[in-house]
Order: structure tokens, then sequence, then C-alpha cells
């Protein structure tokens, strides 16, 4: 049976980490089977989702201190598993761009739990405009939306929201 290991670094950024954390992936007879890497700030941040046989998790297990001690990072792994197929639920992309202020992130994460739909993706970055140079923030989220959600009454209170934060954002199902 296939095993998961979850695994979270966090280091300071530098040429060939991203490499090295893959390789002791790949030498302990796992593979990546999801990931998402970011730079934030100075610093170098990876999940990633590892599967192999119960002998290979554990070999690489065995190995994260060392990689840890090594190179410097912060490595934290749980055991998991792989997600369960939710048939019930239609993923939605949220793409929003506003100029950059507190509290974006929190009003559409409270929007979203306050009708129970998952959040299962977020991506953030706040940037200068290119031609006025003005503080902008953009946010794009995945959300798993129940099949019996009523989608345009959804799509209404979500652009009310947008209005009452001066958001401008759309919503609308994801495409392969």
């Amino acid at each position: 049976m296939k095993q998961y290991l979850a695994i979270s670094v966090l280091g300071k950024e530098r040429p060939g980490l991203l490499r090295e954390v893959t390789r002791a992936v790949l030498d302990s007879g796992c593979q990546v089977k999801d990931s998402r890497m970011t730079l934030l700030g100075e610093e170098f941040a990876l999940q990633l989702l590892a599967g192999g046989s119960w002998n290979n998790i554990a070999r690489l297990e065995a190995m994260l201190p060392r990689l840890e001690e090594t190179l410097e990072l912060e490595i934290t792994a749980h055991r998991s598993h792989e997600r369960p197929s939710r048939q019930e639920l239609i993923p939605y992309a949220i793409d929003a761009i506003a100029a950059d202020r507190a509290g974006i992130v929190h009003h559409l994460a409270d929007f979203f739990i306050e009708r129970e739909i998952q959040i299962s993706e977020m991506s953030t970055r706040a940037y200068p405009a290119p031609q006025t140079g003005a503080p902008l923030f953009a946010i794009q989220m995945v959300v798993a939306i129940p099949t019996d959600t009523a989608i345009a009454a959804l799509r209404e209170e979500f652009m009310d929201l947008c209005d009452r934060i001066n958001l401008d954002a759309i919503i609308e199902p994801m495409k392969n």
C-alpha cells in the first residue's frame, strides 16, 4: 500500500535548495506527488507530498534530520494519506486584485468559511502597479463548492462582498 509524507521546508534562500530536497526524495525511492515552492522575502518555502512504499517513506523520514542540519533548514514532516475524491464538490477559481491593505485575505476566508465552502488553494502577492507604482494585492484561490449550492446566489453575494471591500474579482468554474 502506498504511503505518504507531507513535508514543509523553510530556510534562507540560496541556489540549489530545491535540488537538494528533491534529491533526498528521489534517493529514498519516493516520488513527489504534489508540491508548492515559493520565495517569501528572503526565505525559501516548500511544501510537498512524497509518496512511496512504507520502507521508502521511513528512509525519507530518516534522511530529513541530516538534510535539515546540512542545509540549515527547518523541516517538519507528518505521515499523511492521499486526499479522497469528493464528487459532491465542484472546484471554482477566484482571482482578485485590490489596493494593498490589511484584511483582504481575512474577508475572503470569512466569506467562504461562513458558507461551509472549503478553500483548497490560495496564493497571494503584493506588488507595485506597473505604470503608477501604487501598491496592489493579488489573490488567487481555489474553492470547493458543494453541488447543491445555488451558484447564481453565491456569485451575487460574492460580488456584494467585493463591492463592500473594494475588490475587483471573478469567480468561475475551474477549467482543466
